[in-house]
């Protein structure tokens, strides 16, 4: 799999000038700095809407793209109807390949990826999701390290049925950095969890 952007709409010096109109400022002329961005999307202030990305994926399968159609911004999925393709559409697979595109502020990543990168999402979708990620984080390494799962975002998992992942992360933490999680700040316990990941693997 291979997630292709498209087209990076916005950028910082907007979000930054949204942010300080607010306040009653004048434009600041330039984009921010690295603590700015940080700040602003770990606080999740609305300006981080400025930008969004718009990604293919070639070939994903039908049933996968199902799952990433349940959240709420943008997608475009090719058709399976009988009249666009010649196939009868009932003998279609799951696994049939679609083209799928995609197109999603920083906000509806932040929120989608909480569900996407999760363990109990199904490893094909959160596959995809760690793809999108890492090719989000090659252009914005700012917007790309707060993409994280829900329980590094919620200090614990939410689910259920826990898959063991938090856990995995806490012992981790405990064995490799010299400060518990409870006493780091959300940007720390998110750049230790996007450090575990480099390590450890999905």
């Amino acid at each position: 799999m291979k997630t292709e952007i498209l087209t990076e709409k916005g950028n910082w010096q907007e979000v930054v000038d949204d942010c300080r109109v607010t306040v009653g400022k004048e434009s600041l002329g330039r984009e921010p700095g690295t603590d700015f961005k940080l700040g602003i999307l770990i606080a999740e202030h609305s300006p981080i809407r400025d930008i969004s990305f718009k990604w293919r994926w070639t070939g994903i399968k039908s049933w996968v793209a199902t799952h990433w159609v349940r959240h709420k911004w943008e997608c475009f999925v090719k058709s399976q109807r009988s009249d666009r393709t010649g196939v009868p559409r009932d003998k279609l697979p799951q696994d049939e390949p679609v083209d799928f595109v995609g197109e999603a502020n920083v906000q509806h990543l932040i929120d989608t990826m909480r569900k996407r990168l999760c363990y109990q999402a199904a490893n094909e979708t959160r596959e995809y999701a760690a793809d999108l990620k890492e090719t989000i984080q090659n252009a914005e390494p700012e917007i790309g390290a707060v993409l994280v799962p829900n329980c590094v975002y919620r200090f614990g998992c939410p689910e259920m049925k826990p898959c063991g992942k938090w856990g995995a992360f806490r012992r981790w933490t405990e064995e490799n950095v010299r400060m518990p999680l409870g006493d780091m700040t959300l940007w720390q316990r998110y750049a230790i969890w996007n450090d575990y990941v480099t390590k450890e693997g999905w």
